[in-house]
């Protein structure tokens, strides 16, 4: 299939429209699920999705073959969810349903608490927008979305080894930046330091 899909690249640079929607076919499944997966939402993940792909041809002239296609579109699927996580457009189901089992009696301690939790959450994309890409993206899929080390390596196509490499500099860049923020309790140190999945 990678031949093929070489090809149909080739074709689509060129200015082969029908190429580019062969591509689209033939990663659109996967692609679906990964924007399903980085969004948790099917209404995010349809735009992220419609996103990706307007990127994807908007700047296919630039894509080298020093990576699989697949991968540069995984990347850019990334970066999408990302960006929509950050903007704050993103549907907040999960949230309200929470809100709404909320007992009267303390709902208002309760409001505070979920008001706290989403200044937070907002402070930590703010941060995360201000890391490398290359950091930016594997510290996301592993410690906001719990993807495992050889599934990351795998869909950006470097080793296991450079994930923990990624990982490792893109937690203690995001403390520093959290710092900055006044948010100095993320210890990004350890092996095992987490984000809130729900960012």
């Amino acid at each position: 299939m990678g031949w093929d899909l070489s090809k149909l690249v080739e074709r689509a640079k060129e200015g082969d429209v029908t190429a580019f929607d062969e591509l689209v076919k033939s990663t659109y499944k996967s692609t679906y699920h990964l924007a399903l997966k980085l969004t948790g939402n099917v209404d995010d993940a349809f735009d992220v999705l419609q996103e990706t792909y307007l990127r994807a041809f908007r700047s296919l002239k630039k894509f080298k073959a020093d990576s699989s296609f697949p991968t540069w579109l995984y990347r850019i699927t990334s970066n999408c969810a990302s960006t929509l996580l950050a903007s704050g457009k993103a549907r907040s189901h999960d949230q309200l349903e929470r809100a709404d089992n909320v007992a009267d009696t303390s709902r208002e301690a309760d409001i505070e608490e979920i008001a706290s939790q989403a200044e937070e959450r907002e402070t930590i994309r703010t941060a995360l927008l201000k890391l490398p890409n290359r950091l930016q993206v594997v510290v996301l899929l592993r410690d906001v979305y719990g993807f495992a080390h050889k599934e990351i390596a795998d869909r950006l196509g470097i080793s296991e080894a450079a994930t923990k490499v990624r990982l490792h500099r893109g937690r203690l860049k995001l403390k520093e930046e959290l710092g900055k923020l006044g948010k100095s309790h993320y210890d990004g140190s350890g092996p095992d330091a987490e984000l809130p999945k729900a960012v």
